[in-house]
């Protein structure tokens, strides 16, 4: 790949920020960049050959990287946490316990047979954007706080189980190897808590933030390669290693000079270029010749709904029970894997993408319907 190639991908991706700008649009960047590999990749016009090895590699790279940032969402250290976190753990399971059913009742339907996979994906949420979500629109409450927790654990559970659930010939080999990237990843919070309690953390990071090193960047890099390269050598997805290293991230807490320098590398530059390279990855063309394919983007994101939904019986609000059904990064998981490996049936990509996407849709809906509810709620407290 050359670097006008390279620069093709990052021009084309600019189609993420343009679709987001509109605020009420609530469209997130992820989505524009994925339409746009749509147009130049499989489904449009063929300019890109996603399995170029360049390409593919700062696409595996910007995929780690993003969901580092997705795992660093995780709000571990969140005062909601413990005070939530039986009621949010409730509200988790019985999302967990009704997508079962549903999973396999889509993968009856549709006769695609991923039925495991479906209910991760019903039962799946996105710190990434919900939390977002919760701090712009200003929501707080006590059922707030259990979304909070909710989104947490389903978020973590679920990328946990993709690789498992997708692949269940080898769910053995792959819990393994997670178990293997789980306690990397746990030894090496172990380390930065050792240095940080020695007071050698802080020096370092001092040293690096008057000479201009990047210290704290690289070793979070190194930290994040390590794992997605053990990840590989026992053969699962870099995703877990990455999602690993930003849980790490979170409950570490992440300085603010770190934040801004992964947005730069992330948001810049590689999330861009997995994006794009995973809308030019598909085939979208299945789903305009079969309404099978249709019907199964629509059945997995009235099903994620509707699975959420039910926390209304356990009192929670509808429209915080709709927000936790926001899927982002399970999906993206889901795909990428399964479009690496070769798991899902011509079009299923397609249509797993395209049910996230209109999960999406319909928590910017929910997000804006609980805004109001709390409005009128503290405008009718007594004064």
């Amino acid at each position: 790949m050359s670097l006008f190639g390279l620069a093709v991908v990052l021009a084309v991706g600019l189609a993420g920020p343009l679709l987001a700008a509109p605020a009420r649009a609530r469209v997130p960047v992820a989505v524009g960049e994925v339409l746009a590999g749509v147009v130049i990749g499989r489904t449009g016009f063929g300019w890109v050959r996603p399995e170029e090895p360049v390409l593919s590699f700062l696409a595996t790279v910007g995929f780690a990287l993003i969901m580092l940032v997705a795992g660093s969402h995780v709000p571990l250290r969140h005062p909601a946490l413990r005070s939530g976190l039986r009621r949010g753990a409730g509200l988790a399971g019985l999302a967990g316990i009704l997508a079962v059913p549903a999973g396999f009742g889509v993968a009856y339907l549709t006769g695609t047979g991923h039925g495991e996979l479906y209910a991760v994906l019903m039962a799946s949420s996105s710190a990434a954007l919900v939390m977002p979500a919760i701090d712009e629109s200003g929501l707080r409450s006590t059922p707030v706080v259990a979304t909070i927790v909710q989104v947490a654990l389903a978020d973590t559970v679920c990328i946990v189980a993709v690789p498992l659930v997708m692949d269940p010939g080898r769910a053995g080999t792959a819990a393994l190897g997670a178990l293997a990237v789980l306690a990397a990843g746990a030894a090496g919070f172990l380390g930065v808590r050792w240095l940080r309690a020695r007071g050698l953390l802080a020096r370092v990071q001092r040293i690096s933030i008057v000479r201009g090193f990047g210290l704290e960047l690289r070793s979070q890099l190194i930290l994040l390669f390590v794992l997605g390269g053990l990840a590989q050598a026992v053969g699962i997805s870099v995703m877990l290693a990455g999602f690993v290293s930003g849980l790490a991230l979170a409950a570490e807490g992440e300085p603010r000079r770190l934040a801004r320098q992964l947005f730069a590398v992330t948001d810049g530059f590689l999330g861009p270029v997995f994006f794009v390279w995973l809308g030019a990855s598909l085939d979208l063309r299945p789903l305009a010749v079969e309404p099978k394919l249709l019907g199964l983007a629509g059945l997995l994101a009235a099903g994620a709904v509707l699975v959420h939904a039910a926390a209304v019986l356990a009192r929670q609000p509808l429209a915080l029970a709709v927000l936790a059904s926001a899927q982002l990064g399970v999906p993206i998981a889901a795909v990428t894997i399964g479009t690496r490996e070769h798991l899902l049936t011509p079009g299923e990509s397609g249509a797993v993408l395209a049910a996230a996407l209109i999960s999406v849709m319909v928590t910017g809906l929910a997000a804006r319907a609980a805004q109001r509810r709390q409005a009128r709620t503290e405008g009718e407290s007594p004064r």
